[in-house]
């Protein structure tokens, strides 16, 4: 029960957030999808290092 509140809210956050700073949210976004990237870079990278 708790867990679906939180996530209902959460959601709730998220939409107010992107509805009211959009600016803000993208940048956010940029943030995440920028970490992301540069995880899926150092394991590529070190995959390629134990195959070579």
């Amino acid at each position: 029960m708790v867990k679906k509140v939180l996530t209902w809210a959460g959601i709730a956050f998220l939409i107010f957030f992107v509805a009211y700073r959009p600016n803000s949210a993208a940048d956010v976004f940029k943030s995440l999808g920028g970490g992301l990237v540069d995880i899926a870079q150092g394991f590529g990278e070190f995959v390629t290092n134990i195959v070579a």
